[in-house]
């Protein structure tokens, strides 16, 4: 994988402005931060955050990947507001699960999700090299 980062742009914060990578590509669905018997264990933002980002792990690791691997993802939130008052502990959850990773990502404020309790859906990207 190779971070795409023009000369003279600031460095991103939590995240790429690009990625080019070639392997194996994994997709995952909206993933959200319910559990495996599909409850929420959290209503907070940052406690969704955390178990769509586990929920996301676990669904690439079926396949070998790891977050090493995640080139992209795109983010989608219901409420703006409430993820910049949460920034910072979603910042911490993310070096928590992810460490050091950080792939290309969009973060999207959106009308509703499908799942009427669910703050955030997530949709990942990684290429396993090959």
């Amino acid at each position: 994988m190779k971070i795409l980062q023009p000369a003279g742009w600031p460095r991103p914060k939590g995240y790429s402005n690009g990625i080019s990578a070639s392997g194996r590509m994994i997709f995952t669905a909206g993933i959200v931060g319910w559990d495996e018997r599909e409850m929420f264990p959290e209503y907070t933002l940052h406690g969704q955050f955390a178990q769509a980002l586990r929920n996301t792990l676990a669904i690439l690791a079926e396949d070998g990947a790891g977050p090493e691997h995640i080139v992209r993802m795109t983010c989608y939130i219901i409420d703006r507001s409430e993820y910049l008052r949460e920034r910072d502990d979603i910042g911490a959850v993310w070096r928590e699960i992810m460490g050091k990773t950080y792939p290309a990502m969009a973060l999207v404020e959106v009308k509703g999700l499908i799942e009427a309790a669910a703050k955030i859906e997530i949709e990942t990207t990684a290429v396993v090299e090959e």
